[in-house]
């Protein structure tokens, strides 16, 4: 399994480096409305449609699902799940906080997964039993364990049917967060997020969702650096969970405690 693993993070890496190559040769022409605040540019389709064409030419036993293209939403026992651009608002606006992001997941959990932060000229990958890598330098999350010292991400507000109580959570848990955290920032990228605790950058990201397509490969990579990754209530994150709760292991505690008290009350808690 750890061999065919290592073969499937190889073609991952690869297809990323398509949509990697898109965002650093192209301009964004075209952006559309997809939802409430949210948008898709010509980019996200393109970048969709070549690496989606790639993994169906190299595994084409593998089920794809993108946030675009979309797929089986019974999640089936293998599938590649696609972020052609993670954090689309960041690059419409000139914030250089957006990437590629893409997982293989087996129905239940992220097996591995692979983001690029072209901006930042990194690329993370990891996989269970594979540990996790920055630009062929193994990462891991930071040795942090005071929440006073602590950097810490939090999701974007929602939109959608439930975004009243999810933003009436995020508030109070920026209201519980402000007074006992080093810092708290908003950085509006699960990909970046779930990277930049991968390596120790961030301390701990907290994602009131968990969309496949935004968290699967951040959760595979920072999973396979040795970072903690939960749901709200501490059981381990699967793709089923309501919430992506990812730290630094000695930080697990503090921030599930402080979680707790901002959710409670709440479907979240």
């Amino acid at each position: 399994m750890t061999r065919q693993l290592a073969n499937l993070l190889d073609i991952a890496r690869t297809a990323v480096q398509l949509g990697t190559r898109v965002l650093e040769t192209a301009a964004v022409r075209q952006v559309s409305a997809k939802g409430p605040k949210d948008v898709v540019t010509d980019l996200d389709l393109s970048i969709e449609q070549q690496i989606l064409a790639f993994l169906e030419e190299r595994t084409p036993d593998i089920d794809r699902y993108s946030e675009e293209a979309g797929g089986d939403p019974a999640r089936p026992r293998r599938r590649w799940v696609l972020d052609p651009i993670d954090g689309t608002v960041n690059l419409v606006h000139g914030l250089p906080l957006y990437g590629v992001s893409l997982a293989l997941t087996d129905g239940v959990r992220p097996l591995l997964g692979v983001i690029s932060l072209p901006t930042l000229r990194r690329t993370y990958w990891g996989a269970a039993e594979l540990g996790a890598w920055c630009n062929n330098r193994a990462i891991a999350p930071s040795t942090t364990r005071d929440l006073a010292e602590a950097v810490i991400a939090i999701g974007d507000y929602g939109t959608g049917d439930d975004a009243d109580e999810r933003n009436a959570v995020a508030v109070a848990l920026h209201t519980t967060l402000a007074p006992v955290a080093g810092k708290v920032r908003m950085l509006g990228s699960a990909a970046v997020d779930l990277a930049l605790v991968a390596d120790g950058t961030l301390d701990a990201s907290i994602t009131l969702g968990n969309r496949d397509w935004d968290m699967a490969a951040g959760v595979a990579i920072a999973r396979a650096a040795g970072a903690s990754v939960t749901d709200t209530d501490g059981t381990p994150h699967d793709l089923a969970s309501r919430t992506t709760i990812v730290t630094a292991p000695g930080l697990s505690v503090a921030v599930l405690d402080t979680l707790r008290q901002a959710t409670a009350g709440t479907t979240y808690a």
